[in-house]
């Protein structure tokens, strides 16, 4: 139960999940891995995306980690069923699900979503809460540009509102209730995105949502820690200033980074 919980992204997005987890559970240590090297996943093949995240896995399992969180939505899409099978018995949960679970059950009205190119693709959101509710009226929308303006810092800028008001301003995104954030970088937007809409859009906050189902589970399996002493770790296969700035805005100025090539 003291064993460090995984996290992995192809990037600074999972930082997001990471901290909301961090927030829920302060008494658990994580793990945090960024491919940088490989980012942006959105624009990758189903088999790599598969191949990248089965070695995360294989390497977060092989420091201890009791859990593995798949903090990226594409790999979510894409690699989630096929990690399960690969690792059997292992803890494995993706950012989709508790999203769909809460609006499939709580909303009933116009339902956006922004994503990669690869989830877009997918259509796993969609499909999903059309299983749970094939009533709601769905637009979704693959905002690329919106994962570099993270990635490159340019969050709070005339750059990431220019790009914000070139994805959402489009007529299909009028009148919506809720806007799912399909990519765990874009909560670093939630706020630009909240005031774009003027506060009159629910955008659905996943990492809280992921944490809450994290917390769930390990509690169901007794694997909630009881350690006195908390230590995170951060890894990347490759160093970037910009990675290192965000991770250090989320855990702090002492925060020390590792790299590790896959």
């Amino acid at each position: 139960m003291n064993q460090p919980i995984g996290i992995f992204d192809s990037g600074v997005g999972g930082l997001t999940v990471a901290a909301a987890i961090q927030k829920l559970l302060p008494q658990e240590s994580l793990i945090y891995f960024g491919d940088t090297i490989h980012s942006p996943y959105g624009d990758k093949s189903e088999e790599t995306i598969r191949f990248y995240a089965e070695e995360i896995v294989r390497f977060l399992l092989g420091q201890g980690c009791k859990a593995v969180v798949i903090a990226c939505n594409t790999a979510s899409a894409l690699a989630f069923e096929h990690l399960q099978e690969q690792f059997p018995g292992t803890l494995i949960l993706n950012v989709i699900d508790p999203v769909v679970e809460y609006v499939g059950s709580n909303i009933n009205n116009k339902v956006g979503i922004i994503a990669t190119r690869a989830t877009t693709k997918s259509g796993v959101y969609r499909k999903r809460l059309r299983k749970l509710n094939p009533k709601l009226n769905i637009v979704t929308a693959a905002t690329p540009l919106l994962v570099g303006v993270v990635e490159e810092g340019f969050v709070n800028t005339k750059v990431s509102s220019g790009a914000i008001e070139a994805y959402l301003g489009s007529k299909k995104f009028q009148d919506i209730s809720t806007l799912i954030l399909g990519c765990t970088h874009f909560p670093l937007l939630q706020k630009e995105i909240e005031q774009f809409f003027g506060g009159r859009t629910e955008i659905v906050d996943s990492p809280e949502l992921v944490a809450h189902q994290l917390k769930r589970l390990l509690q169901s399996q007794a694997l909630l820690s009881s350690a006195e002493t908390v230590e995170h770790q951060f890894v990347v296969s490759e160093y970037t200033e910009a990675f290192a700035r965000t991770a250090r805005m989320f855990f702090g100025a002492r925060l020390e980074l590792k790299e590790h090539l896959l």
